[in-house]
């Protein structure tokens, strides 16, 4: 009976980490796309914002992508990918913070058309994307970066609907530029967040590999005369 409900729950692992692999190869493919789209659309209607989104985009896909790689490896590699992710979070944050200080000298006022028709493209496939990934949110530190990352930017993707607004209504740039600061803000909190986590792991399994490496102490056995 022991040996059956092992080999159920050894079934039931498998057959979960298989749908999960599944909804990270749609996850990759749709953020791919959206990434091309957005970098022409930013391009073209001068959007600082969009083209921060269309390298969020970049990054998620080559998050799904490790995670797609780390998937079924040990804690400590899958926590380690998880570091690595995080620094690359946290320099696209950095990133985007210095280009909307830079775009500040700029006098470019963005399409608040393209913004809003690419802006809510962009919110339908994220919303997807989250859909898939809920289930999963409450997994390890690679499957809680990957969740992260989704939900992050959903949110962005609302800003930017809202700068759209914004610069349609008011006719300057502004907008498109606080957008992005926010952006880059929700990546290194997020980054932060996702370093604690994997961290936290690292230490757990160093300290689960101690104890299961250190030799059992055995007391000397006393002897007795015989009667």
């Amino acid at each position: 009976m022991a040996g059956d409900c092992c080999n159920h729950c050894e079934h039931q692992a498998n057959a979960r980490q298989g749908r999960y692999r599944r909804i990270l190869w749609v996850a990759l493919a749709i953020n791919l796309a959206m990434f091309g789209v957005e970098v022409m659309s930013g391009l073209r209607g001068r959007s600082v914002s969009l083209l921060a989104d269309s390298l969020d985009f970049l990054g998620d896909a080559a998050n799904y992508g490790i995670s797609l790689v780390v998937l079924g490896l040990s804690v400590t590699l899958r926590a380690n990918a998880s570091r690595i992710k995080a620094l690359s979070m946290g320099a696209f944050g950095l990133w985007v913070l210095g280009f909307a200080v830079w775009s500040l000298t700029s006098e470019a006022v963005p399409s608040a058309p393209t913004m809003g028709i690419v802006g809510l493209s962009a919110l339908v496939a994220n919303c997807v994307v989250a859909l898939l990934l809920f289930a999963y949110r409450e997994g390890d530190s690679n499957m809680r970066s990957v969740w992260l990352c989704t939900r992050n930017d959903a949110v962005g993707n609302v800003a930017v609907l809202l700068a759209a607004l914004g610069v349609f209504g008011t006719g300057a740039g502004w907008p498109d530029l606080a957008v992005a600061t926010i952006m880059s803000i929700l990546a290194l909190t997020s980054a932060v967040k996702i370093l604690r986590h994997a961290k936290a792991e690292l230490r757990v399994d160093a300290t689960g590999s101690s104890v299961a490496s250190t030799p059992v102490a055995h007391s000397p056995m006393k002897r007795y005369p015989l009667r």
